[in-house]
């Protein structure tokens, strides 16, 4: 593989603009993990977000780095890489982020970042520049990572129906407001653990590119590691307010016994995500576990327009990100 001759002074930009779209990814996605803990009344907004980025943090400690490969190595052909497709590629996904944030669109930072990279890779090379198998496995889990929150999340609200039907509605409510805590930690520890190493896979492939670090690594260096986890946290310190409303009150009317099983069903899909390198999406995985526990209730209880809108924005995210990076990436072979 040829090594991308760049300056330090670009490669520290590219760098830097790959953190922000971490911090933006955080900031973007705050609302899939407090969206429900805030809107059932468990926690106020402030602690909701710090606790979530706390166990955004935590999550170095405790999934792998399989999705950072996965991005980094299996997504586009290495040697079509370099500063222009990055910054393409980040381009792409960050006035995508952005755009759907501004309308309170909760979308997918991961596929913007996949759209992104698609866009400038095929904007430079052509379609052979990217690897189908790597593509084919994101793409299936915009339909299977819904689809499992949704299984999930409906399994676990009859399953605590049905062990709970003879309690009282009062007793319910207290026990659930204190399991919110524990499933709201876990979904910000798979929320996490996915993320912020897709931002990881793209620093690592232009480190690889530029040369410094070998081809060959299994892991990208620590400093990027820990960089990416602490840029995502920060991120989500300050929170997608505008996502908030439209994840916890319009998809359907959450109580904490729902929210806890919605919670409960997008933390263990994002885990096992994680764990087999699969980049899937935070949105499209609390968003099919809201409407597993609505549709549990009565199929009346979700109100299906919103969610309707909701995979409209799913549909366009990949070929929107893309079609804003490939201009990105001509931006950028006219500036860098």
């Amino acid at each position: 593989m040829q090594t991308l001759e760049i300056s330090i002074y670009a490669l520290g930009l590219l760098i830097a603009l790959a953190l922000v779209f971490d911090f933006m990814n955080g900031f973007h996605d705050a609302a899939n993990a407090i969206a429900t803990v805030v809107s059932t009344g468990v926690l106020k907004p402030q602690t909701a977000v710090a606790m979530a980025a706390f166990f955004n943090f935590v999550a170095i400690f405790v999934v792998g780095l399989h999705v950072a490969t996965t991005i980094g190595k299996g997504t586009i052909d290495p040697h079509v890489v370099d500063h222009h497709v990055i910054f393409g590629a980040l381009v792409g996904a960050i006035v995508w982020n952005v755009i759907t944030w501004y309308y309170g669109i909760p979308s997918s930072s991961s596929h913007a970042l996949i759209g992104g990279l698609v866009g400038a890779a095929v904007a430079k090379a052509g379609t052979g520049a990217l690897i189908a198998s790597g593509l084919i496995k994101t793409v299936v889990f915009i339909v299977v990572a819904p689809l499992l929150g949704f299984f999930l999340g409906t399994l676990i609200m009859l399953i605590v129906s049905w062990v709970f039907v003879k309690s009282t509605p009062r007793r319910i409510d207290t026990w659930f407001r204190r399991l919110q805590l524990a499933s709201a930690a876990a979904y910000s520890l798979g929320h996490g653990g996915n993320d912020a190493q897709k931002t990881m896979g793209i620093i690592w492939m232009l480190l690889i590119a530029s040369g410094h670090v070998a081809a060959d690594a299994t892991e990208p260096p620590t400093w990027v590691i820990v960089s990416c986890y602490g840029m995502i946290s920060f991120g989500t310190l300050f929170g997608g307010w505008r996502i908030v409303k439209t994840m916890g009150q319009k998809i359907t009317k959450l109580k904490p016994v729902g929210g806890f099983c919605a919670e409960t069903g997008g933390a263990i899909t994002l885990l096992m995500a994680s764990f087999w390198g699969v980049p899937v999406s935070t949105t499209h995985t609390i968003t099919g576990a809201i409407v597993g526990v609505g549709s549990a209730q009565r199929l009346s209880a979700v109100r299906w327009g919103v969610a309707g809108n909701i995979v409209w924005a799913w549909v366009f995210t990949i070929p929107a990100s893309a079609f804003v990076a490939a201009i990105g990436w001509w931006i950028g072979t006219q500036i860098l």
